[in-house]
């Protein structure tokens, strides 16, 4: 069973407290996510308690392994996010009636009688949020055997050979004045 990223509110002192946490693959792992093969991300979490107060800065950094979309070979991915949450007892008001978010800071709704704080959820979502839409290698990076089999310049536009080989030829000197 992996560890949760719990902050216990009870007893929290004034002032700033910092933690952290490792994320693995079982982390990933246990929240279904089958995309990510490997992961080393350090979790470091700095709350700040002052009054009514409750501030929590995450920084998310390491790296997540995926698979490349061109090769299937795996490929790491570089994460470094900060997540700036606000913290606020009661109930959550109801849609348009509040902002999400505070200035920068993502505001986190606990019930009043709320004892800790469960961060394992808000680190997966943006931990996958860091991850670029398209993974792929960088030029040249892509395993060479399945390279080969990739015809990427067939993706790219190709300029025609000569001028009548383009499907616009017909078209040329249509609006030429005589």
């Amino acid at each position: 069973m992996m560890d949760l990223m719990i902050i216990p509110l009870n007893g929290l002192p004034a002032g700033k407290s910092d933690f952290s946490w490792h994320a693995g693959k079982e982390f990933f792992e246990s929240f279904g996510n089958s995309e990510i093969l490997d992961a080393d991300l350090e979790v470091r979490a700095g709350v700040v308690k002052s009054g009514n107060f409750l501030g929590i800065d995450v920084e998310i950094c390491g790296t997540l392994t995926v698979a490349c979309d061109r090769c299937l070979e795996n490929l790491d991915m570089p994460v470094d996010e900060t997540v700036l949450l606000s913290v606020k007892f009661g109930e959550e008001p109801a849609d348009g009636d509040a902002d999400a978010a505070e200035g920068e800071r993502e505001i986190l709704y606990l019930p009043s009688d709320g004892g800790d704080i469960d961060l394992s959820q808000t680190v997966y979502d943006y931990a996958c949020l860091a991850l670029p839409m398209q993974r792929v290698h960088e030029a040249g990076g892509c395993n060479p055997a399945a390279a080969r089999y990739l015809s990427l310049d067939d993706e790219m536009p190709q300029e025609p050979k000569e001028p009548g080989d383009s499907p616009f030829a017909a078209l040329k000197g249509l609006f030429d004045k005589e």
